[in-house]
């Protein structure tokens, strides 16, 4: 079964170009908010004066869950899996996985940016900070 696929558009590529190039980045608005995922206004003030932002790659995690059922195919050599909130250093919140045991996952735990590649695809995981 095929890896399902991200959909890059033009609102979203600069986020994928981001990753390609190991980096994280988010929609910054004039106002001072930082979001993800891409939209084409603010959702704080609905203003479209923003840009694109690199990030630091540094983020905590939110909450998690563990999956122990592949609801795909592509993922059924995989479980058990994690699939995490996490809240960048900047302040936007990411869905991604955390490269770690699943018991050491932990509210608020540091992690740091991890790019992999996937299908053909850079990918935005994390791993526990200091590993």
């Amino acid at each position: 079964m095929d890896f399902p696929l991200p959909q890059v558009t033009p609102l979203t590529e600069p986020f994928w170009g981001a990753l390609r190039r190991g980096r994280i980045a988010f929609q910054a608005c004039a106002c001072g908010h930082h979001w993800l995922p891409a939209r084409e206004a603010c959702p704080r003030c609905l203003g479209t004066d923003h840009g694109w932002q690199d990030g630091s790659g540094r983020a905590e995690v939110v909450s998690w869950v563990v999956y122990h059922t592949a609801h795909h195919d592509a993922f059924k050599d995989r479980v058990p899996y994690n699939v995490a909130i996490v809240a960048l250093e900047e302040g936007p919140r990411l869905i991604t996985n955390i490269l770690a045991p699943h018991d050491t996952l932990r509210p608020g735990m540091k992690v740091v940016l991890k790019v992999e590649e996937e299908a053909g695809f850079a990918l935005a995981r994390f791993t526990p900070a200091g590993a």
